[in-house]
């Protein structure tokens, strides 16, 4: 003992039974449901086969195995093909074995009862005795095939019920691709995630290098508008754009004014009718032709998504040590090739880390196909597979396929950009230079912000304009006719608008909350605690994980937990108990689903990273002698982390708290999929259940989105001031 305690001191054992409780948290809100998912997708139930004639019911397992059940009087006979003793089950919940039912059962301690039958051959099975609430008599439970665990239960009603057995197999996974539907959803996505990805990389990568390699005027403010898109949902600002780009939006109606259109045949430049009049493009002739609405949904994605490689490719860029671009350019190397064989090797790591989120979130992305309708994607087709979940496993195994694409992609891409990445021998010893540009220069630097930040607010007009116009007044005109402030009120009054808003404000608190003393108790044990190395690793990984796992599928997964094992069965407990609003809180779909726990769940998972890397960051800048003077002064853990930890990293965790409250207030995937009631519907559910309505219901949405983007400038406004430079690294994997 005394060894033990040398080796593993109090304080020690603490760490790791706190690391040990943060591991089991990410199991089993964060592991478990992808395992359901992706498990899900591989089970087969094989039915026992049940046929009735003159009241002898016979039961037949998946393997062949045969039982009888025959009622007579007020008792059931079950007779097994293996010719053992039957079994007799009385109305009086009593139960006998034997020839004619007469004699004692006998039955092992663990329920099961193992013999060998006349003809020799061994059988092994289990009679259950389920005890009913009173004064509901008990039940019998018979396996027929302990093997393939198929069951035939006889009732007190003298039904006959079965519980199929399962198998594992691959034939849904192959059906996914067999199927052209579904396997043209795949194709679809990942045209788009490819799409949108090389179009953020085309607006992100020239904008880092000129915010980096030079100094002009209005540098701040042109750096800060790029980030103007995150403010907005790419969900939201597809009302926006559709008002502009649409068949009958504002620039139709210019050209049409203008007369360099034809009145009677307008350009729908969303269905990429540009490109193709009949709005379809072919990719590979005779094999691979795709909906031209495509464009629109990666125009809206890329136009929110590329500040996240901007910020990853700014901070790479901004850790390069300048000598080496100096040395290269004191031997001659031109300033492309010095950026092709220096600067671009060594910012590869940053590249990758914000491609591979942009990738990942436009390949499940659900709300922005819904937006434009476009169904032929594979989120929108999981999105309409929820009510099928609980008795058909194809949503399962497109959700396990759609996560297999993700993760193949993210592989391929490690290995062809991440692994041949170049690292400095040293740290940077000089920042990156910057060259000041003045007159003509200057103004160049300028025209790709100005170009980007003015696509990037496309958007944003447009929902801020519709959410001023009158019901039907911009309608095939530049502006609307007439305007209002009536649909503010509304978002604020309007029956679903304002108990979404209250909904989502309580969601979103309470997530935020369990993110900041999660996400402190993570950062302090990845930075200060005495755990092993690798463990540290392995918690910071799965805390940063999230960024990383589709939200469809995460969401998917927790409505996959209400199907299995423990959920149902303390829903069943807690309507025996008549404590209904505890039994509805276990499920997302039924008759009167409660999605609150889940979707504060939901929302702390996802948006933990923003927590976690803000604290992480702080007590990073903090020394940690602070910390040990307390503690050599007799002060105890939680005294020391509330007086001396928190005080120093509040800003931090204020920033990161932020992120993750305003985040969580317009997530898109797991409110669509887990709030199935107008009752518990979060903001972004609400904005699309309103855009599909008639009358004032789009421009309730567009006030509704204008009021969320308020929120989030400010709270980016903050963070920012807060973090600094260090804000590209929240949205870092």
């Amino acid at each position: 003992m005394r060894m033990i305690r040398r080796l593993l001191p109090v304080r020690t054992a603490t760490h790791y039974a706190l690391l040990l409780a943060c591991l089991a948290v990410f199991g089993a809100f964060l592991v478990w449901p992808i395992v359901l998912t992706i498990s899900g997708g591989f089970v087969k139930d094989l039915d026992p086969k049940i046929a009735e004639k003159d009241g002898v019911f016979t039961a037949t397992s998946p393997n062949g195995t045969r039982v009888t059940a025959t009622q007579k009087d007020q008792s059931v006979t079950i007779h097994f093909a293996d010719d053992s003793p039957d079994v007799v089950f009385s109305a009086d919940g009593s139960m006998r074995a034997g020839p004619d039912g007469l004699g004692s059962l006998a039955v092992g301690p663990d329920g099961w009862q193992a013999g060998k039958a006349r003809d020799g051959t061994r059988y092994k099975r289990r009679i259950a005795i389920v005890e009913g609430s009173d004064p509901d008599p008990p039940v019998l439970a018979v396996i027929v095939e302990p093997s393939d665990g198929s069951t035939v239960k006889v009732t007190p009603e003298w039904i006959i019920q079965t519980t199929p057995a399962r198998e594992y197999t691959s034939e849904y996974v192959a059906g996914i691709f067999r199927d052209p539907l579904l396997r043209d959803g795949l194709i679809n996505s990942f045209i788009i995630a490819v799409l949108t990805t090389g179009l953020c990389l085309a607006m992100s990568l020239p904008l880092a290098v000129i915010a980096t390699s030079y100094d002009f005027r209005g540098k701040s403010i042109f750096s800060a508008l790029v980030l103007v898109p995150l403010i907005l949902p790419p969900f939201v600002g597809a009302i926006g754009l559709r008002q502009l780009l649409g068949r009958y939006g504002a620039l139709n109606a210019l050209l049409i004014n203008w007369g360099w259109m034809d009145p009677a045949a307008p350009t729908n430049w969303l269905g990429g009718e540009f490109l193709s009049h009949t709005g379809h493009l072919t990719i590979i002739p005779g094999y691979l032709e795709i909906d031209g609405r495509i464009i629109g949904v990666v125009l809206m994605e890329a136009l929110h998504l590329y500040p996240i490689i901007f910020l990853n490719v700014t901070a790479a860029l901004a850790n390069i040590d300048s000598a080496l671009e100096q040395a290269a350019e004191n031997l001659g190397a031109s300033r492309w090739y010095r950026f092709r064989r220096i600067t671009l090797p060594l910012i590869l790591p940053g590249l990758f880390a914000g491609g591979t989120i942009v990738f990942i979130w436009s390949f499940t992305e659900l709300g922005t196909p819904l937006m434009f309708d476009y169904y032929n994607v594979t989120p929108v087709q999981v999105f309409w597979g929820i009510q099928e979940m609980s008795n058909n496993p194809r949503p399962y195994a497109l959700v396990a396929v759609m996560l297999g694409a993700a993760v193949m992609f993210y592989l391929l891409g490690k290995y062809a950009f991440g692994g041949r990445a170049y690292a400095m021998a040293t740290r940077a010893a000089s920042a990156t230079s910057t060259r000041r540009l003045t007159g003509g220069k200057a103004l160049l630097a300028v025209i790709p912000f100005a170009i980007v930040t003015l696509l990037a607010v496309m958007p944003h007009f447009g929902v801020i304009v519709a959410s001023f116009a009158e019901p039907g007044s911009w309608y095939r005109t530049a502006l609307p006719t007439a305007l209002t402030t009536d649909h503010f009120t509304g978002a604020l009054t309007h029956d679903l608008a304002s108990g979404s808003i209250r909904n989502s404000l309580v969601y979103s608190v309470l997530a935020m909350s369990i993110d900041i003393g999660l996400g402190l108790l993570i950062a302090w044990l990845v930075v200060r605690s005495r755990v092993l190395k690798p463990l540290k690793q392995l918690t910071d990984a799965l805390a940063m994980l999230p960024l990383a796992v589709p939200g469809l599928v995460l969401a998917f997964g927790f409505v996959a937990m209400t199907f299995r094992w423990p959920l149902p069965q303390m829903a069943d407990w807690f309507k025996d108990h008549h404590l209904e609003r505890l039994a509805n809180m276990m499920q997302v779909t039924g008759q009167a689903p409660n999605p609150i726990l889940f979707l504060v769940i939901a929302y702390a998972i996802r948006r933990l990273p923003y927590v976690v890397r803000s604290a992480v960051a702080g007590l990073e800048q903090t020394s940690g002698e602070l910390e040990e003077a307390a503690v050599n002064l007799g002060a105890g853990p939680m005294y020391t982390m509330r007086r001396v930890v928190v005080p120093l990293i509040m800003a931090n965790l204020i920033a990161g708290g932020l992120l993750a409250f305003s985040f969580a207030m317009l997530e898109v995937s797991d409110s669509l999929i887990l709030a199935q009631t107008e009752e518990h519907y979060p903001i972004t559910k609400a904005i699309y259940s309103l855009f599909e309505r008639l009358g004032d219901g789009p421009y309730i949405a567009s006030a509704m989105g204008v009021w969320g983007m308020a929120l989030l400038t400010l709270t980016l406004v903050g963070a920012s001031l807060m973090l600094g430079k260090k804000l590209g690294a929240v949205f870092r994997v």
